[in-house]
């Protein structure tokens, strides 16, 4: 702009000269009349270009003179002061004769350079935006390029702190794939260390736990979850434990080689599996060489399921080619909830020993005998349960979960359930099929949070409330729990959500979705029961998982288990290292909670918890 603007005062100063020097010349050859000297400046100035025209005598006095006042322009002012242009103005000498007359002093106006200078602006104004604009997105792009590969940093940091373990690709900017790769580097790390410490976990775990050749829990960890089955009041009602025994297996094996045994009983350990797995609740086990065990709850026909399983255990006697015909017999009894185990054990023995009796390949179940279980045969009873949802009959019984110092964690709610009008409270375990039977469990845990809610408006500390797995899978009740809980934002972060273990395995990618949205709110997450499915726990890692409720099974008699010590303290070490707390349930003395916290545990709760 300066040198446009230094360009624009010297070619005024020279219109200014050539001006003067026409004008001189052309006054020098007319006569030096006034008229004639006026009519030729006129001429000159009124085309509008000249600020002033003057002619001096040699001895100072203006001859003739025009001037003309500064022209109204469009051009800012202060557009003038920041770029002043001044020409020097043209002079020439008129002659008369051999003599001078004058001397003319031409100065041309400016308003054409300042307008010549002012769109000159305006065009450098337009390309600069134009090409600024232009650069401005290529560094927006390029910035984007750049950014985009750290905001994926930043995630995997974020996801790092909330214990979800994350790769990401390498950029391509030097500085930033060296950091990249060196996160991913030590997210690897972990995940191999983590799997690592889980695969030998999971080894104690099976070697503990379950028998080698069937696959089946021993009859230690039988023992263990029969008593959790019997005596935890989110368990079943009742069910029918089954005592089955292979008959002539010295025979096999005097016949043919142990393989062969081995083979045979891995069968049937298979087949009882297969029939345990078809339900979380159910227990199989092997409590001997010979005998086997199975607890199905919720169970009324125990008659119709052991000859079911007497012909599909019979249907693997070809396989001993004729030396066994006998192959068999099971013995099965009804048990309730709060039933001792020794007992049932004895019954189940006696059944066993009838079915004997009873000639090859032969059953017995004993008949059931009168107890006070709640009847859902009736018409009406299923109504019952919609009234009791629909109108509210719940209430929440807490239940505390203290830390290892003895410090409060939360409160755990547990759910109670009016089914008739002035009636009971029935605990989880007495309802809770018959709400999933009917698909009611949507609406009882909605209920269930609800209550909740009010519970956490009234007082304060944290709670810890157990959501189905049902309604977690279900899409819809899992949308409505969270429009509701996004209507207090507040309460979210003293909220413990958990959910079974058997329905987040099950259901896993449901989990996952699920996770991330609870996450988002702002509560926290875990799992309940936890322990039976040890050998999936590395999909765990990148769930952003709060605590994990390990079950009562494990729990039982620990101070007296050794071996179960050394798997429970590699679980606590495995879950501190990805910021997962672990908390005991069903701890029932003061040594058991005592051990459990020595072993690494961050809470315990139970019957022996205050």
């Amino acid at each position: 702009m300066h040198s446009t603007r230094s360009y624009l005062e010297q070619q005024l100063h020279r219109k200014n000269i050539d001006s003067a020097n026409f004008l001189a010349l052309t006054i020098s050859q007319l006569s030096k009349d006034p008229v004639t000297i006026a009519l030729q400046i006129a001429a000159l100035f009124d085309s509008g270009q000249y600020e002033s025209i003057s002619i001096t005598s040699p001895d100072g006095k203006v001859i003739a003179e025009r001037m003309q006042d500064r022209i109204d322009t469009t051009i800012p002012e202060w557009f003038i002061d920041f770029f002043p242009i001044s020409a020097e103005a043209g002079r020439a000498q008129i002659s008369d004769s051999w003599m001078q007359f004058g001397v003319i002093k031409v100065v041309s106006h400016t308003h054409l350079a300042y307008q010549a200078l002012w769109e000159q602006t305006e065009n450098l104004i337009l390309w600069f935006l134009v090409t600024g604009t232009f650069g401005g997105l290529i560094g927006v792009l390029i910035l984007y390029r750049i950014k985009r590969p750290l905001a994926a940093m930043v995630d995997q940091a974020d996801a790092i702190t909330e214990r979800r373990f994350l790769t990401i690709s390498e950029p391509r900017v030097p500085e930033l794939r060296s950091i990249a790769r060196a996160t991913n580097d030590l997210v690897r790390r972990l995940h191999n260390r983590f799997f690592e410490e889980t695969s030998r976990l999971e080894a104690l775990h099976k070697q503990l736990n379950y028998n080698a050749v069937t696959g089946l829990a021993n009859r230690k960890y039988f023992m263990s979850r029969a008593n959790t089955l019997l005596h935890e009041e989110d368990a079943a009602l009742g069910g029918v434990l089954l005592i089955i025994r292979l008959n002539d297996l010295a025979k096999l094996n005097r016949k043919f080689d142990r393989t062969v045994t081995n083979n045979l009983l891995g069968q049937v350990g298979t087949l009882i599996d297969k029939i345990a797995s078809e339900a979380p609740d159910r227990l199989s086990a092997r409590l001997n060489g010979s005998d086997f065990a199975l607890i199905i709850p919720d169970m009324n026909d125990a008659g119709h399921f052991a000859k079911q399983l007497t012909m599909e255990l019979t249907a693997l006697l070809p396989q001993t080619d004729g030396e066994i015909t006998d192959f068999c017999h099971i013995g099965a009894i009804h048990y309730q909830r709060g039933d001792k185990l020794d007992t049932l054990l004895a019954n189940a023995d006696a059944a066993l020993a009838t079915a004997s009796k009873l000639g090859t390949n032969a059953w017995h179940a004993a008949a059931m005998q009168s107890d006070s279980r709640i009847d859902t045969s009736g018409r009406g009873w299923g109504q019952n349960f919609t009234d009791a949802i629909s109108e509210n009959r719940l209430k929440l019984v807490l239940f505390p979960v203290v830390g290892a110092t003895g410090t409060p964690l939360h409160q755990e709610a547990v759910i109670r359930l009016q089914v008739q009008r002035d009636g009971d409270w029935l605990a989880a375990g007495d309802f809770m099929a018959t709400t999933t039977r009917l698909n009611l469990t949507g609406s009882l845990d909605l209920g269930v949070f609800r209550l909740a809610i009010e519970m956490m408006h009234s007082q304060s500390g944290e709670l810890a409330v157990n959501l189905s797995a049902e309604t977690m899978a279900d899409q819809d009740y899992r949308e409505k729990l969270a429009q509701l809980l996004r209507q207090h934002p507040d309460l979210c972060r003293r909220l413990w959500i958990e959910v079974p273990e058997y329905g987040a395995f099950n259901k896993f990618e449901t989990f996952r979705d699920f996770c991330h949205t609870f996450k988002e709110l702002g509560c926290r997450l875990g799992l309940e029961h936890f322990g039976h499915h040890f050998g999936e726990i590395q999909k765990l890692t990148d769930l952003g998982l709060d605590y994990l409720k390990v079950d009562a099974s494990f729990v039982y008699g620990i101070d007296q288990k050794k071996g179960q010590q050394k798997f429970l303290k590699g679980l606590c070490g495995l879950a501190h290292s990805v910021g997962i707390i672990v908390i005991a349930i069903g701890v029932q003395t003061e040594t058991e909670q005592k051990t459990l916290i020595r072993l690494g545990f961050d809470g315990v709760t139970g019957p022996g918890v205050k």
